[in-house]
């Protein structure tokens, strides 16, 4: 059974000592004080319902303007980062097939992160490096729109 307490606490440490800690994203800091930062874990254990899950969390982003951008975090599938990458293809075809892409962005996150023509221990891979898997859902009007300064 999915201690899903443990498991978002554990993302959200990462989240404010790497990813605010380090000033990787300019944006997270403000979000996570202003609680428009959607935790989430799915129960998926196949990419399918994976694939499902991230479809209602795409949903509920388009609709809900309380919440800036969501954290999928899926601690039973895709552990393996070579098949998490294959997937990630699966992803842009949703948001192909939905209609999505361009309204929506997929950035990915995994423990064992590994940019393309880098060594598995270099640096720069520790930008991406995440206690468990997670697709970071972005919201790119709302996006576009605080980099403009038009909402804030």
């Amino acid at each position: 059974m999915l201690n899903r307490k443990k498991i978002i606490d554990s993302v959200q440490q990462w989240l404010e000592t790497i990813v605010i800690g380090l000033n990787l994203c300019p944006f997270a800091k403000d979000e996570l004080i202003n609680q428009r930062i959607r935790f989430t874990v799915s129960a998926a254990s196949i990419e399918k319902d994976l694939l499902i899950d991230l479809q209602a969390e795409l949903n509920l982003l388009g609709r809900d303007e309380a919440i800036e951008t969501t954290l999928l975090i899926h601690p039973q599938v895709l552990g393996d980062f070579y098949d998490y990458n294959q997937f990630l293809n699966m992803v842009d075809g949703l948001l192909m097939e939905t209609g999505l892409e361009g309204i929506f962005q997929i950035a990915s996150f995994h423990p064992d992160y590994q940019f393309g023509g880098t060594d598995p221990e270099d640096v720069e891979n520790y930008t991406n490096r995440s206690p468990y898997p997670v697709l970071h859902l972005i919201d790119l009007f709302i996006r576009e729109c605080a980099v403009h300064g038009l909402i804030g």
